[in-house]
């Protein structure tokens, strides 16, 4: 500090300087509670965001299994197309040559259109789970990629074109048609595509099982708990809350007592008289910003902020173990349908097999056929659902247990 007083008199004058330092030595904790609210309230917004990045984690491994399924229903669609084409082609030549009648033909022409329908309907539906991925990404403009599956989900090792296999070799119902005397300069009917062999038999199927491999989670829920438990960021927010509104309550308790803090000050005086100095120190009781109603209303509100924050933290942890109860039990009933719907696809096909069959030399009719198929086309589309479940329910799991 630097004063000037003026003249006084004739040359009389003076300069005088001087230095102060207040020190705060104890306010009973106070300061030490408000640092430590600060510091429990970022370790909370740092497990919120940690929790956010889980919900945003979860969001994009739900809409690539959406694509992963939805590319797998265009696999089948693309199958059971080529099964209709078949078989169109095939009734049309018995038909000609007056072994079907009419209504078999004109029911494998419509059969035909609805399975381009289907196809054309999976295939929006796929191009839309890729919208949904991108979209979970944040990705806008993507240009055109591929996605790999994943161990969970890994009914084909990729995703090229799907190739259809011959599984039936009719002979006997050739040898039929040439031994029948209205019949007997009927040519074997052989139809050639890229994707197969000469085929005799219009019953072709799409081999989604060939390489799947399902492996359960093997978790207890015991053991899913203990882990979530640990792991859930929103949990570890909300003890964080409950910590820092604690410290809160101290802070606003101390607001009673006053700061007692230390001073020293040195003054530098020069005029025409001898030049002097001098030093002081002291020890000052703050109690001017002590209000003891205000602090009362202060201590009953941080008293409710931590009424709350306990409360919050008991009902997430309710909450936590309803999520992965609910998770847990969805996943295990899952693992348990998988192998089902994988032996309800063989049995489908098998039934395929034999009613296309019996229809050839004339044992069954078209609706046994066509029921048969679409039994077959039921059965690969609720496996390729329910392995699309299955990995959403252990997701979910994941995200309950705060794992990404």
């Amino acid at each position: 500090m630097w004063n000037n007083d003026g003249i006084s008199g004739g040359n009389d004058y003076y300069y005088a300087a001087g230095v102060s330092l207040k020190q705060l030595i104890f306010n009973f904790g106070k300061t030490n509670a408000q640092i430590k609210m600060q510091k429990f309230n970022k370790i909370s917004a740092e497990f919120d965001l940690e929790y956010t990045n889980l919900k945003t984690a979860y969001d994009v491994k739900s809409a690539y299994y959406g694509v992963l399924a939805a590319k797998a229903l265009v696999d089948v669609a693309k199958s059971n197309l080529e099964i209709n084409k078949r078989q169109y082609e095939q009734i049309k030549a018995y038909f000609e040559e007056g072994l079907k009648s009419r209504i078999d033909f004109v029911n494998a022409e419509v059969n035909l259109s609805n399975s381009q329908i289907e196809l054309i309907a999976a295939q929006t539906a796929y191009e839309n789970t890729l919208i949904k991925l991108n979209n979970s990404m944040y990705v806008a403009y993507a240009p055109a990629y591929s996605i790999k599956n994943t161990e969970s989900f890994n009914l084909k090792e990729d995703w090229t074109d799907v190739k259809f296999l011959n599984i039936g070799n009719y002979k006997k119902l050739e040898e039929e048609i040439n031994k029948s005397d209205d019949t007997k300069d009927v040519e074997p009917l052989n139809y050639t595509t890229a994707d197969s062999p000469t085929l005799t038999s219009k019953v072709e199927k799409n081999d989604i099982l060939e390489n799947y491999v399902f492996k359960p989670l093997g978790l207890s829920f015991e053991e899913a708990l203990d882990r979530a438990r640990d792991g859930r960021p929103d949990f570890k927010s909300y003890l964080a809350a409950k910590e820092a509104m604690e410290e809160a309550l101290k802070y606003a308790k101390k607001e009673y007592l006053p700061d007692i803090s230390a001073q020293a000050g040195y003054t530098i005086r020069e005029s025409d008289a001898p030049t002097s100095n001098s030093f002081n120190y002291g020890a000052t009781l703050d109690l001017s910003s002590i209000n003891i109603m205000k602090t009362k209303y202060k201590v009953d509100e941080a008293k409710t902020q931590l009424d709350i924050a306990e409360e919050n933290l008991n009902l997430i942890e309710k909450n936590i173990f309803f999520e992965v109860q609910d998770a847990y039990i969805n996943m295990v009933q899952l693992e348990k349908q998988i192998p089902l719907y994988q032996k309800r696809v063989q049995q489908a096909l098998e039934n395929f097999e034999l009613a296309d069959g019996r229809y050839g030399v004339g044992l069954s009719d078209f609706i046994e056929l066509q029921d048969s198929r679409s039994q077959y086309l039921n059965a690969q589309q609720e496996y390729v659902q329910t392995i699309y479940n299955y990995n959403i329910a252990k997701s979910k799991l994941e995200v309950a247990m705060g794992e990404i």
